[in-house]
């Protein structure tokens, strides 16, 4: 990763998801840049203090008949070292689009985690590798009957009829227990100021609710 990308991902390691909604909230970017359907599988399901944040590296499968050339390579060999990669999947695919070597051959590249728009598989060899996967859902069957790669690094759609967001390479991508949320890296710089206010006032906010003064009073009086 350049210099820059390494500082903002040291400081967004800070803060949740949900501080960095927060944030991309008060900036007016779309549903504070939540990506829906998305969960924790490995290295627990939906437990435990993982959390990933790095910049995404998009990759982009497509129907067999669409007709967009294979992609000519295998994408997990050019995974950048710090990467969160972003595997994207049309919907409604039973078959799975992300197994455990391709962790094995991340991990080794140095990729922070794996964020699956579809289905994966391998769960047990994930979690024995303590690879951080975020997913749709799990699946058995691999995906070449169905589908190939078209792209990678190119600006991608979540897939899902709830939202309409993108996931542009180099986005930041960051995953806990909450959820995955991408914040654009242009706003990234923006949002970190925000995120360090939001998270002072929520700490005096939750210091005075404890010693009994009200919501309403408190938010009045820190936010």
């Amino acid at each position: 990763m350049a210099e820059s990308q390494d500082v903002i991902v040291k400081e967004l390691h800070k803060y949740t998801t949900c501080d960095v909604s927060d944030a991309l909230c008060k900036l007016k970017y779309r549903n504070g840049g939540f990506l829906s359907g998305l969960t924790m599988w490995s290295p627990q399901r939906q437990d435990g203090p993982t959390k990933i944040v790095g910049p995404a590296y998009t990759v982009k499968y497509v129907l067999l008949d669409d007709p967009s050339p294979k992609y000519p390579t295998h994408y997990i060999d050019s995974v950048p070292k710090g990467a969160v990669v972003f595997v994207s999947c049309p919907p409604k695919i039973p078959n799975a689009v992300y197994g455990g070597l391709m962790s094995t051959r991340a991990q080794f590249r140095g990729a922070v985690g794996s964020i699956i728009d579809g289905r994966f598989r391998d769960l047990q060899e994930q979690r024995e590798l303590q690879y951080p996967i975020f997913a749709r859902g799990t699946g058995t069957a691999p995906p070449a009957e169905l589908l190939k790669v078209a792209a990678v690094n190119v600006p991608v759609k979540l897939q899902t009829d709830e939202q309409d967001m993108d996931i542009r390479p180099g986005d930041y991508l960051i995953a806990d227990l909450n959820g995955v949320v991408v914040l654009p890296a242009d706003l990234a710089e923006q949002a970190l100021p925000l995120m360090k206010k939001q998270v002072e006032a929520d700490d005096k906010m939750a210091e005075a609710i404890k010693d009994g003064m009200s919501f309403v009073e408190a938010s009045k009086k820190f936010r």
